[in-house]
């Protein structure tokens, strides 16, 4: 606290001036411009900083499973997706005409909303990725082939589809999710010893 209130006391005496190639508390500074400082007010000294947190952006609340069920069979459900799965109208932000080939690692940085644009499953709280709740997860399995749908098509962030894999597959060890098994056919001709 006292470190601060020095610091302070140095940055509002040089709040007009510009210092080139000195050093101020032991670090050389080359060219610096105070213009941006805003002086330390009197009350400001001997108090933390504290930063006013979007409310809508923080993600520490634990949502049960039980309420994401809920919510998914509820009509702020319907009203918000209708029909289509979660991932339908989501469209990813990239730089330039091509997509990167890996969506970002995570969407949610010490419990806040890290970016602009979160991933489908990250921006709305209620949905919860659990082996139990099967309505969600069966939006990420394609209806012909039976196989997870990639990250590049639903645009989930690294974090969420490593936990969606996990789901799905805990689900089907559980018996919750039905899957096919391959089935071949043979041409047991080739294995009989049949002498012609």
């Amino acid at each position: 606290m006292a470190a601060r209130g020095v610091l302070c006391g140095i940055i509002s005496r040089l709040v007009s001036t510009r210092i080139t190639q000195r050093s101020v508390v032991g670090v050389p500074i080359k060219s610096f411009h105070t213009s941006f400082i805003r002086p330390c007010e009197a009350g400001d000294r001997g108090k933390p900083r504290v930063e006013e947190r979007d409310p809508t952006k923080v993600r520490d609340q634990v949502i049960p499973v039980e309420t994401s069920i809920a919510y998914l069979e509820s009509e702020a459900y319907q009203i918000t997706y209708g029909d289509n799965p979660v991932w339908k109208e989501y469209r990813r932000n990239f730089k330039g005409h091509f997509p990167p080939n890996k969506t970002r690692k995570t969407c949610i940085r010490q419990n806040l909303i890290a970016t602009g644009n979160p991933c489908p499953i990250c921006r709305d709280e209620y949905l919860v990725v659990d082996y139990r709740n099967l309505k969600l997860l069966k939006q990420f399995i394609s209806p012909y082939t039976g196989a997870v749908i990639g990250f590049k098509k639903t645009g989930l962030c690294q974090k969420r589809h490593k936990e969606l894999l996990i789901a799905i597959e805990r689900a089907r060890d559980c018996g919750l999710l039905t899957f096919d098994v391959p089935h071949r056919v043979y041409n047991y001709s080739d294995y009989l010893n049949i002498k012609q």
